[in-house]
């Protein structure tokens, strides 16, 4: 018998539809989408929602830790899993977890785990993103400098090995640290190359965009800021088909700014990053990264010297922000579903589509988390604040 799940409200990763409702099959994936009117399978279990915006679960491409975890050295399997556990709770159904800038060895680690999350089939690991180390140490942010590198052809060769055997990886790199054949080479291989971390110019991230990049991490952040006659990755972002990542915590970019992002990207080239750290899903006031004491306070992740070091927000918070700015609601939606899972190839996540995994969200006023379906079961959801 199918289970259906009826909402005042369906977003199907592209259009909200009204009244409508939405089956599962018996193994947790989507059977249909059925609008308001339509007839429903009869038998079938139905549960009426109530007042809220059932969307298919979030998919964030940048999840440095979680539940007291960081990405990083050490980083196994099952770590990983607890790692996507944890966001899932938050909402975020699907997550690339994201090793920040560290030792080669580390790296090689961090691919090892994330291969071993994949055999197993990790509910919610839908790839790795390795963040670093090839970023240009003038814009490292809270990276640690002392690993900070240019690519070498042993670098090339490992990415493009690990792309072959995981869902998806992403890499952020500076054009200063690869040459447009090193990027070429990751994206014939199927690397999703996202350049971030930089003070490049414009000419820069343009030959970086036709050898085969096709993203940039964390817009304004870490990145030259665009001038008169230096546009930099900035404009050369606003300004091209790459497809960008932006932090809505209204502490990372400046409501001016997002609203530039929004105006000048077409809507399926802006999406959504939490950036979360260690703390994500915990009430812990402080981490370590690399050593270093990064403190939470006030809606901020700081090093002692108050640089940036991640973000403290989830996605439903995130989209709350856009939306509390007038962004239209299914606009804001698809930058936190659709629009990631696409940038990464993930054709059965954030829509809901005949065959699409059963990872759903419930989303209630001002963008509250309310209830979490994870391959068509429902989890306690972590509902912050």
């Amino acid at each position: 018998m199918p289970r259906i799940l009826r909402a005042d409200q369906v977003f199907d990763g592209t259009t909200l539809h009204r009244d409508a409702a939405v089956s599962l099959t018996c193994a947790g994936r989507i059977e249909a989408l059925h609008p308001r009117g339509s007839a429903l399978p009869d038998p079938a279990e139905v549960t009426d929602l109530g007042n809220g915006i059932l969307a298919p679960g979030l998919v964030d491409l940048q999840v440095n830790g979680g539940g007291g975890h960081m990405v990083g050295a050490g980083t196994n399997a099952a770590q990983l899993a607890e790692i996507c556990a944890v966001h899932a709770r938050l909402g975020a159904c699907a997550i690339l977890p994201t090793l920040i800038t560290d030792r080669a060895e580390v790296t090689r680690e961090v691919i090892a785990a994330a291969r071993s999350a994949a055999r197993d089939a990790a509910p919610g690991f839908a790839g790795l993103h390795l963040e670093g180390p090839h970023l240009d140490p003038a814009r490292r942010g809270a990276h640690d400098a002392r690993h900070i590198r240019p690519m070498t052809r042993r670098d090339v060769e490992l990415l493009c090995e690990a792309a072959q055997t995981l869902p998806a990886l992403m890499v952020t790199l500076a054009p200063e640290a690869a040459s447009p054949e090193q990027v070429a080479e990751l994206a014939a291989a199927g690397v999703i190359v996202s350049l971030g971390h930089t003070g490049c110019s414009a000419e820069a991230a343009h030959a970086a965009c036709r050898a085969g990049a096709r993203g940039v991490t964390h817009l304004y952040n870490a990145m030259g800021p665009m001038a008169n006659r230096a546009p930099g990755l900035v404009g050369a972002a606003l300004t091209s088909p790459l497809v960008v990542g932006i932090i809505a915590d209204g502490v990372h970019v400046a409501r001016e700014c997002l609203l530039v992002a929004l105006q000048m990207k077409a809507p399926d080239q802006l999406f959504l990053v939490s950036d979360a750290m260690a703390v994500a899903g915990t009430d812990l006031t402080e981490f370590t990264l690399g050593g270093r004491v990064i403190r939470r306070a006030q809606g901020r992740l700081t090093l002692a010297d108050g640089t940036l070091a991640g973000a403290d927000i989830s996605l439903p918070q995130a989209l709350a922000h856009l939306t509390a700015l007038g962004v239209p609601t299914a606009r804001a939606l698809a930058m936190a579903t659709r629009i990631p899972a696409d940038l990464i190839g993930a054709q059965d996540r954030g829509r809901i589509a005949p065959g699409a995994r059963g990872d759903l969200v419930l989303l209630g006023p001002n963008m509250r988390l309310s209830k979490v379906w994870l391959n068509g079961a429902p989890i306690e959801p972590t509902v912050t604040a």
